[in-house]
């Protein structure tokens, strides 16, 4: 049987969605490496939509379910009919959609909220023990939600690191080819892009990522 991973995505774009190098880095490492996947995103509004030409807000805004499914070639389902029971792995790859859409860190810091249905899909999947992933910044979002667990950012900011810690999660320092495992709470995580600017080194980075679960997984 192959090892089954729900991918979740925010949008198309690094600075309103998903990292679009690191989702098709996370969908292709999961493939040729023998795993299945099938992608979600939330059916909800993007906290904004940016020019990624000239960096500059734009409209009308767009929805993350609807710019997900650009990168997911129309193959994709709203988050709200992710079912736990059904899959071995919840993998979040990064880009600023993360924290502004999935949750909305890049505007409130600590005070964060989470959208209902990532929040609903990582605790039912820590909750039967399963493992979850994440890439680049969205970790934050782990640490958020679950709390006491270790994952990596890189190499980032102190003041990233505190609020991390503020959340009850603890940080190691990692390269971008480095996967950072938390074997207790089934936790893995890679810098990507917070720790490079080689698309060479994110996709090894990811790659190792997978393989980490896959050898976990089977083992």
């Amino acid at each position: 049987m192959k090892t089954k991973f729900a991918i979740v995505l925010s949008g198309c774009g690094v600075y309103d969605g998903s990292e679009i190098h690191e989702a098709v880095a996370s969908i292709l490492a999961v493939d040729k490496n023998g795993g299945s996947y099938q992608i979600f995103a939330p059916d909800a509004e993007q906290l904004h939509t940016v020019n990624h030409l000239s960096n500059d807000e734009t409209e009308p805004n767009r929805n993350v379910l609807e710019e997900s499914a650009r990168i997911a070639r129309g193959d994709i389902k709203p988050l709200s009919e992710f079912n736990a029971d059904y899959f071995d792995v919840l993998f979040f790859p990064g880009g600023f959609g993360a924290v502004k859409n999935l949750c909305n860190y890049s505007a409130t810091g600590i005070n964060c909220n989470v959208n209902a249905d990532v929040a609903k899909a990582v605790k039912s999947m820590f909750e039967r023990k399963k493992i979850i992933a994440a890439t680049c910044i969205t970790p934050v979002l782990l640490a958020r939600i679950l709390g006491n667990i270790t994952i990596t950012l890189g190499n980032p900011d102190e003041s990233l690191i505190a609020d991390v810690k503020h959340f009850g999660a603890n940080h190691t320092i990692k390269s971008a080819t480095d996967v950072c495992v938390d074997a207790d709470n089934k936790i893995f995580t890679t810098p990507a892009y917070m720790a490079t600017a080689n698309i060479s080194e994110v996709f090894t980075g990811i790659d190792n990522l997978v393989k980490q679960i896959l050898n976990a997984k089977n083992n």
